[in-house]
């Protein structure tokens, strides 16, 4: 028998109990569609962790300032200088003894009420220093960055963030005009292009940027902040490969500018952003097998289906095995024929799944709330998981009638 007449048999077999084949290919079909959107729920995902990882930067530490405890976890100081335990000469110190750093910068943070004309917005500030903008990726999109003057002489001017700009200004780039950010008139140099949403769901762009020296002055006043101080101390390295090092040395370095004692704790804090990038990522990858395994016991299920449903239809089809060896059709013939048939029904049951698969991942990522990445690959992925359920799973009940005795089969009722 040539692969035509193998075909042509096979489906003349399957019409024969259309129902009963269409009810076998279900478990395929079923199997192939989970498979298509959970891994495509697996790989947006895991995009997402991507994209948040590139937002982030891998190559970043950041520092805060935090009230030390004694040795024995004592009561934490209460006075605003203890707070503020961070300042400007530990930015300065950074950058001079620690040559992996490519970046750092010092910031001031608060929240304030921005005005325009019958316009008004509450939104955060940030004071900061020159690599801010590089250590963060922010780029100027209308306008000019700040200039040297600005920084050193508490210049009362602001960059906008998009959101801020659109709720003041609307299409009007803005640049030029006079805002209020509390009581305290700025001019608008420039503004940010747009970020979006961070890998935490905040609004990036939800922020206006002064210079260091200006916050300190004009927006925290009152406060009576320590000489220098900053809330915050950022920093990147050229090559994420030292990041683990140059946190080691810069802990070292502020425990000795801070004077704190073997045993005692810190008195800022840092955080290793790479760290809690790739505890994200495990989840992620940890959720993805996750999603891949239910998806295979489903297609496994449905391979079961087909043996089963195959052995049954030898077991009834004993008599016409007999008659087509009798005839000097050879066992590796019975065997294609079966196994074309449990073929058969495997990939019109996975170009069936393929479609409601693919339709199925489209509307998930369009009505829901996990992120879709469905491509080629996921596609290529199910069709082969369909070819090898049939060949595994059709294997044995085309074996076991391929070895079946002719003279033994034709005495079957």
């Amino acid at each position: 028998m040539n692969f035509s007449d193998i075909l042509r048999t096979a489906i003349h077999a399957l019409r024969g109990n259309w129902m009963r084949s269409a009810l076998t290919s279900l478990g395929v079909i079923i199997g192939i569609a989970a498979v298509i959107v959970m891994v495509s729920v697996g790989q947006g995902t895991q995009a997402e962790i991507d994209k948040m990882v590139s937002g982030l930067g891998s190559q970043r530490l950041d520092i805060s300032s935090g009230a030390a405890r004694g040795p024995g976890g004592g009561g934490a100081r209460q006075s605003s200088s203890s707070f503020f335990t961070l300042n400007e000469g530990d930015v300065e110190a950074i950058r001079s003894e620690i040559p992996e750093v490519q970046y750092v910068a010092g910031a001031l943070r608060g929240g304030t009420q921005v005005v325009y004309a019958e316009n008004n917005a509450s939104t955060s500030w940030q004071g900061v220093q020159p690599d801010f903008f590089d250590i963060n990726a922010w780029v100027i999109d209308n306008g000019e960055g700040f200039d040297a003057q600005d920084y050193t002489s508490a210049g009362k001017v602001v960059i906008l963030g998009e959101t801020v700009r659109r709720t003041l200004f609307g299409d009007d780039p803005g640049v030029g005009q006079t805002i209020r950010l509390g009581r305290v008139p700025f001019t608008v140099v420039g503004t940010l292009k747009p970020k979006g949403q961070g890998g935490f769901g905040q609004d990036q762009d939800d922020v206006v940027m002064v210079p260091l020296q200006t916050a300190r002055r004009r927006l925290m006043g009152a406060m009576g902040l320590p000489a220098g101080a900053v809330t915050q101390i950022a920093l990147t390295v050229a090559d994420a490969k030292d990041l683990g090092y140059a946190q080691g040395e810069v802990e070292a370095l502020l425990r000795q500018r801070h004077r704190i004692k073997p045993g005692e704790d810190d008195d800022f804090n840092v955080r290793n952003i790479s760290e809690i990038v790739a505890t994200r990522t495990a989840t992620t990858r940890l959720m993805s097998l996750l999603l891949g395994a239910v998806a295979t016991i489903s297609l496994i299920v449905g391979g079961i289906g087909i043996m089963n449903i195959m052995l049954v239809s030898v077991t009834e089809r004993i008599r016409e095995i007999g008659l087509r060896m009798a005839v000097g059709a050879g066992p590796s013939d019975v065997r294609r024929q079966f196994l074309a048939e449990a073929m058969l029904i495997s990939l019109i049951g996975g170009a069936l799944g393929i479609a409601i698969g693919v339709v199925g991942a489209l509307l998930v990522g369009k009505f829901g709330s996990l992120p879709v990445a469905l491509n080629g690959q996921v596609i290529a992925l199910a069709a082969s998981f369909s070819i090898m359920t049939g060949l595994f799973f059709g294997y044995y009940p085309a074996r076991k009638a391929s070895q079946l005795d002719p003279i033994e089969a034709l005495r079957q009722q």
